[in-house]
C-alpha cells in the first residue's frame, strides 16, 4: 500500500506542477491603461479585455493575446531636411502627442502602429512646410503645427489612433541665411531708430513754434523768460557778467531804427 501511494505521488506532482504552468499561462493581469486584443484560433474574440485579471482559456495553444498601451505617447520626429515655398533649405523637427483609442484597429489594421505613425509624421511635416515661405514658417509655427495635427489625425484615424497636439520644435537656417537675417534685422532697428528721432525732432520743433507764437502774443511772457535767464545764470559759479537790459529800451531802439 505504501508503494501504491509513492507511486501515485509520484505521479501527481508532476501533473500538478504542468496544470499550474498551464493556469499561470491562462491568466493575465492588465493595468488600468491597457487593454488586450484576444484572438482564438486566429479569429478576434469579442471585445477588448481589461483591466484587472484576464483569464485565456487553452492559451497558448488556441488563445492568443495582444497587449495595447492606451497612455499618451510621446512620438520625436528626427530633423527633416525640407525646402520651403521660396526655395530655402532648411531642417525642421517635431514633436507628436498620440494615443490608441481603439485597440482592435490598432492591432488589426495596421502592423506597428507607433512605427507608422512615425512615418505618417514625417512626410506630413515635409509636405506641409514646403507649402510655406520662410518668413510665414518663423511667425505662424502655431499655425503650422495645428494644420499638421489635423491632416495626421485624419490620416491615422483608420488606425484607431488619436493625434492630440503636434508642435514644431526647431527650425534650423543655413550659415547665409541666418547672417542675411541678422542684417535684415539690424537694418530694421536702424529704420526704426531713424523714425523715431525724427519724430522727436519734428514734435520738439513743433513745440518751439507754439511756445514762439505764444511769446509772440503774450510780451510779458518773454520777459518773463528773460528775467528767469537771469536767475538761473546768476546760480551759477562762474566769471561770465550778465548785463540786463530793459525791454522797453529795447523795443524803443528797434522802432528808432524802423
Amino acid at each position: 500500500m505504501a508503494a501504491f501511494l509513492g507511486v501515485l505521488a509520484s505521479l501527481i506532482i508532476p501533473v500538478v506542477i504542468v496544470l499550474g504552468i498551464f493556469i499561470l499561462n491562462w491568466i493575465r493581469i492588465l493595468s488600468e491603461y491597457e487593454r488586450g486584443v484576444v484572438f482564438r484560433l486566429g479569429r478576434l474574440v469579442s471585445q477588448p479585455k481589461g483591466p484587472g485579471l484576464i483569464v485565456l482559456w487553452g492559451n497558448p495553444i488556441i488563445d492568443r493575446m495582444v497587449k495595447v498601451d492606451l497612455r499618451t505617447v510621446t512620438l520625436d520626429i528626427p530633423p527633416q531636411d525640407v525646402i520651403t515655398k521660396d526655395n530655402v533649405s532648411i531642417k525642421v523637427n517635431a514633436v507628436v502627442y498620440y494615443r490608441v483609442i481603439d485597440p482592435v484597429k490598432a492591432v488589426m489594421e495596421i502592423e506597428d502602429y507607433h512605427y507608422a505613425t512615425s512615418q505618417m509624421a514625417q512626410t506630413t511635416l515635409r509636405s506641409i512646410v514646403g507649402q510655406f515661405e520662410l518668413d510665414d514658417l518663423l511667425t505662424s509655427r502655431e499655425k503650422i503645427s495645428e494644420k499638421i495635427q489635423g491632416i495626421l489625425d485624419e490620416q491615422t484615424d483608420p488606425w484607431g489612433i488619436k493625434v492630440a497636439i503636434v508642435e514644431v520644435k526647431h527650425i534650423d537656417l543655413p550659415p547665409d541665411m541666418q547672417r542675411a537675417m541678422a542684417k535684415q534685422a539690424e537694418a530694421e532697428r536702424e529704420r526704426r531708430a531713424k523714425i523715431i528721432g525724427a519724430q522727436g525732432e519734428y514734435e520738439s520743433a513743433t513745440k518751439l513754434v507754439d511756445a514762439a507764437k505764444m511769446m509772440g502774443d503774450h510780451p510779458m511772457s518773454l520777459q518773463m523768460r528773460y528775467l528767469q535767464t537771469m536767475v538761473e545764470v546768476g546760480a551759477e559759479n562762474n566769471t561770465t557778467i550778465f548785463f540786463p537790459i530793459p525791454m522797453d529800451f529795447m523795443e524803443a531802439l528797434s522802432k528808432k531804427n524802423n
